[in-house]
């Protein structure tokens, strides 16, 4: 009985697995048609392999640019986050008082507000200070750079918080009675100890930076700042779409973030299980 039901679980588990993966199927296959070929039969192979549709779509997006745009946003996005996110973490940790639990509580509250709620309001508010002090916060990368560190802050200083509360104390206290000053204590000791962490908060704001079309699309209106996602809705037209070369921009759009995440998935489940959720 017992084996029966562990087959069945198996079987579940594979037919889920299949349904998740579907989409990428249709986006790699029909990647390789034309038009009438996907209107024909949008789940069948294309009868010819040919990289014709992904030349088309590398030269119309200008895929190299506007990858080295997205490279550029996420990974300075993704490196202001967890320096921000990890000190002010440690430092909420150590220097424990009403005053750092409020501002903990306050960040993790930003967490459960829906960030396309605050788009239009935010917009206005950068426009404003974007007159006011000179400083592009709108059309440029600083700006979106800037926004993205922002709506990190809350999700890192979750994830660091929990983490930091399971290393000893003692081991700060063994630096100090070195020499070490407030910075160096973090730095050279406590840092390096949150490896799996800052790999974790790396995948996951990586993932979203890489893939986000909301922010930017209101942030940017110059082409050449465009990032990836924003490129590929340009074979979204008015009155037509262009679904082959849709798919193969989207194909070659997540392919850089797929291989990331397989790189690192494996400090995922370390990091959340030796602390980040107690």
């Amino acid at each position: 009985m017992k084996k029966r039901k562990n087959i069945i679980g198996s079987v579940l588990l594979i037919l889920l697995g299949l349904a998740f993966l579907s989409p990428f199927y249709l986006v790699f296959v029909n990647a390789f048609k034309n038009r009438v070929e996907i209107a024909l039969d949008p789940l069948g192979m294309p009868k010819e392999w040919s990289l014709e549709y992904f030349i088309e779509a590398v030269e119309k997006m200008n895929f190299l640019q506007t990858l080295g745009n997205t490279v550029k946003v996420s990974f300075i996005s993704v490196f202001g986050i967890i320096v921000l996110t990890s000190t002010t973490a440690w430092i909420m940790v150590r220097m424990k008082n009403k005053w750092t639990e409020i501002l903990f509580y306050s960040l993790i509250a930003t967490m459960i507000i829906p960030t396309q709620s605050i788009m239009m309001p935010l917009m206005q508010f950068m426009g404003s200070m974007t007159d006011k002090t000179g400083i592009p916060f709108l059309n440029s990368h600083f700006g979106l750079i800037y926004m993205n560190i922002g709506f990190g802050c809350g999700m890192g200083v979750f994830l660091y918080h929990g983490f930091i509360k399971s290393i000893p104390l003692e081991i700060e206290e063994a630096a100090i009675l070195d020499g070490c000053n407030l910075w160096q204590r973090f730095w050279y000791v406590v840092f390096p100890m949150l490896k799996n962490i800052t790999i974790t908060v790396a995948i996951l704001d990586v993932i979203w930076l890489w893939n986000d079309y909301l922010l930017p699309s209101l942030a940017l209106s110059s082409k050449d700042l465009f990032t990836l996602p924003l490129s590929t809705f340009s074979f979204f037209e008015q009155y037509t779409i262009q679904w082959n070369l849709a798919m193969a921009g989207l194909s070659m759009t997540i392919i850089p973030v797929i291989v990331f995440y397989l790189a690192a998935q494996r400090y995922i489940m370390d990091s959340v299980a030796s602390g980040a959720l107690k």
